[in-house]
Parts: C-alpha cells; sequence; structure tokens
C-alpha cells in the first residue's frame, strides 16, 4: 500500500549574508520525505540548522533556493495544518489557559462556540481539565509546555512540528510529558497525521519516534536516516534500544576519514568548541575505564548531553587521541601515550598534534612565523574564518584555536591588544 506524503523537501539551501558579498550555507541539499503515520525525529550537534529547517518546512523562513511541498503543492508561507510547538512556552501572561489555546484559532474564521469547543477539547486531551481559567503564573512549566501543545492541536493540524518541546523541563516533568504524547500518539487520539521532533536527546529520539534524521554541520546537511522499528512502550535497557543508541551516536560524530575528505572538497575545518582541560578530563577518564566506552554509557554517567560530550569526542579524534567504533570511543595509542604523559610530556604531544591535524592552527603559525615581528592582530584571523562561518562562528573557532595554541605553548595571545604572538620565534619548526 502505497503511503502519502505529506511534506516533502527538494534541495532546501539556506544563506546568509555576511557583509556584502559573503554568503554562509547554514542548510544545504535537503531532501526530505514525511509520509502519514511517521514520527520523525531531526538530530544533529549546535549549529546543523535543525531549528532552521524545521521553520522553513512551517513556513516561517522562505528557503534560498529549492522548495517545501505540502501534499504535493508548494509551500509559500504558513498553513493551518501545519502547527508549530516551540521551546519557549510563548504564552501569553494576561490570557488563561483556554484563552490562550484559541489564540491559534482566531484566524480559521470560527465562531465563538466553535473556537470553544475545539480549544476546551485540545485542553482536555493533554490533561489540562481544570485548568482551564488558569494563568500561566500559576502553571507549572510542564503544564504551561502542555498549553502550547493544546493550543497547536487545537488548530487540528495534519503535520506537527515540534522544536525541543521538552528541553526546558525537568527530567521528570519532561520524561511524563513525553510518555503522555507518545501514549495519545500510538492510540491515535492526536488530530495529526505525522509528527516531526528536533532534539538533541538521542535517548528521546529513539523514545518516541519511528525515523531518525541526523544532520551534519556547516553546513547542515542529511547524513544518515535510521528507521527505529521498536514496539512501544519502549524498554531503554533492552539490547535493540541500545543498539539504535549506539548507531546514531557514531552517525552524529565525524569520522577521522571524512576530516580530510572534507578539507580536500575544499572545506574549512571546523572545530568543536572544547576546551583542553575537558579534553584532557574525557581522555584520563577514558583511559582509567581501560581505554574503552560505550558513548551513551558514558553521557549518562556523567549526565551529559549530546551538545556537551560530542565537541569533546570530535576535538579527540581530530587530534588523534581517540576513534569512534560501532557506539564506542576507543583511545588510540597516541590518546593513551597523553593520558599516562606529566604535564610536559603532554604539551609536546599535543604541539605535534595540533600541528599536524589542525588547519587553523597550521594557518596561525604560518602567519606569525612569515611577518617579521611575529605578531598579529585577531581580525586578521576573523577576516579570513568569516569567508567559512558566521561572524559568532568564527569567534568561537578562533577563540578554540588560541585555547589550543596557548596550551601547546605554540603562540601566545595578547588578550588587551586583541594580538597572536610567537613569544620563541627562533624555536619554531614548521
Amino acid at each position: 500500500m502505497k503511503r502519502e506524503i505529506i511534506l516533502e523537501t527538494k534541495k532546501i539551501k539556506k544563506s546568509f549574508l555576511i557583509g556584502k558579498n559573503r554568503e554562509i550555507a547554514v542548510l544545504e541539499g535537503i531532501d526530505l520525505k514525511i509520509f502519514s503515520g511517521e514520527f520523525v525525529s531531526i538530530l544533529g550537534q549546535s549549529g546543523a540548522g535543525k531549528s532552521t529547517l524545521l521553520r522553513i518546512i512551517a513556513g516561517l523562513v522562505e528557503p534560498s533556493d529549492g522548495e517545501v511541498l505540502y501534499k504535493g503543492i508548494p509551500l509559500k508561507k504558513a498553513d493551518a495544518k501545519i502547527a508549530v510547538v516551540f521551546q519557549s512556552f510563548a504564552l501569553f501572561p494576561w490570557f488563561t489557559v483556554l484563552e490562550n489555546v484559541k489564540v491559534g484559532l482566531v484566524e480559521l474564521g470560527l465562531n465563538e462556540e466553535q473556537m470553544n469547543e475545539r480549544a476546551i477539547r485540545a485542553i482536555d486531551l493533554v490533561g489540562l481539565d481544570g485548568f482551564e481559567d488558569a494563568y500561566p503564573r500559576e502553571l507549572s512549566g510542564g503544564m504551561r509546555q502542555r498549553v502550547g501543545i493544546a493550543r497547536a492541536l487545537a488548530v487540528e493540524p495534519e503535520l506537527l512540528l515540534m522544536d525541543e518541546p521538552f528541553s526546558a523541563l525537568d527530567v521528570l516533568t519532561a520524561d511524563n510529558l513525553r510518555g503522555d504524547i507518545i501514549d495519545l500518539w500510538k492510540d491515535g487520539k492526536l488530530p495529526v497525521k505525522a509528527i516531526i521532533l528536533v532534539t538533541h536527546n538521542i535517548e528521546e529520539a529513539v523514545s518516541m519516534s519511528s525515523r531518525a534524521i541526523i544532520l551534519s554541520h556547516n553546513p547542515g546537511k542529511i547524513k544518515a536516516e535510521i528507521p527505529i522499528e521498536l514496539p512501544y512502550p519502549r524498554d531503554r535497557n533492552s539490547r535493540d534500544f541500545k543498539f539504535l543508541l549506539d548507531k546514531i551516536y557514531t552517525a552524529l560524530i565525524k569520522s577521522p576519514e571524512e576530516i580530510p575528505f572534507l578539507l580536500a572538497a575544499g572545506r574549512y575545518q571546523f572545530l568543536p568548541h572544547a576546551k583542553v582541560g575537558a579534553i584532557a578530563g574525557l581522555i584520563e577518564l577514558v583511559h582509567d575505564k581501560g581505554g574503552i566506552v560505550d558513548i551513551y554509557a558514558l553521557s549518562s554517567e556523567l549526565s551529559m548531553e549530546v551538545d556537551d560530550i560530542f565537541p569533546l569526542i570530535e576535538a579527540a579524534v581530530i587530534l588523534d587521541f581517540g576513534e569512534i567504533r560501532e557506539g564506542d570511543f576507543l583511545l588510540t595509542e597516541k590518546g593513551k601515550k597523553w593520558a599516562e604523559a606529566d604535564t610536559l610530556e603532554k604539551k609536546e604531544i599535543f604541539k605535534e598534534v595540533a600541528l599536524q591535524n589542525v588547519q587553523l592552527i597550521k594557518q596561525i603559525m604560518q602567519v606569525l612565523s612569515t611577518i617579521s615581528k611575529h605578531r598579529v592582530s585577531e581580525e586578521f584571523f576573523i577576516d579570513i574564518l568569516k569567508n567559512h562561518f558566521t561572524p559568532e562562528e568564527s569567534w568561537n573557532q578562533l577563540e578554540t584555536a588560541i585555547d589550543w595554541g596557548r596550551y601547546a605553548e605554540l603562540f601566545a595571545y595578547d588578550y588587551d591588544a586583541g594580538e597572536l604572538y610567537l613569544e620563541a620565534p627562533e624555536t619554531i619548526d614548521m
């Protein structure tokens, strides 16, 4: 039986102009089909463009290229049949629960009785009956998010989009709300044909969805699509559940083989935002555990989310201290040597791997070694980076390189003058 395509994106690209002539791509070549009966999760590290893609799908942001088709028809603006639940509760504090839910119905041309009927039905559906006359200040965070979900459901959409709707909630409240949504979904009580969830929580994706879309970053592209064919309710301790967690963790992190390929293709190397001290802590922890850890188990043990632990792991891979294999993080011989070294040896090892593997650090050293005074303004490097990243990300990239370069004693940084410089240029061997 042929499944109905609710929404399709074709070659979606989203770019932003930086200055007069510079263009930075946030999303590129996104081809995606959402079928009736699907619960799809979109995952990716920070900067992958997950929320931008969701807003394009909702008709709230116009793509730079490509098109969005809703049931085969080009989507030119927001449609009432596509509803969005945002991370922030976005409630009007001077409105009651009922009035907040009715806000989304005003443009549908319904009379007051019809709006009340729809709103009350949605409020009951999310478990807030009895709170119709309450104001947002009287509600907990979980209850306020239920109001946001009720407002989206009241318009009776065919496609429900959720942008990290549980991330602002405490762990127990978020878990309870996830469970309620899944119960409503699998029992056919939600007035929707498909759901798209943007999340950075891998366990959340495996617990709730039927397919996971993995985005790479800089720019965001579809890196992998992973079917999740587990029956509800899902056992988080089962072997199949943990296998899918490992599969998604592995897909989210660039493999070492990708890095030289991206550089050869003219892509500027993206440095994860990871301080040397945090990288060292990770390497030493893994070394103490025998040199290999399950990434999911490690993140759970450390209570770290994807955006916290992945930069450390990706940095370790770039520096040749570790590698990813089937959901596990393993130390390389270089990583083991670094973990066992004393302070001075650590710096020498780091200097060696940074000069070998980090494009920006090599570039900084080449410039500083060439200029007679061996001193250059940070703005010089920011201008180079702005050809490849947004202004904010350019500063993040340079800050990471400065942290790594200073630790390795490759160069120093004058904060007051905003300059990078060589302390002992005669000792540098490029």
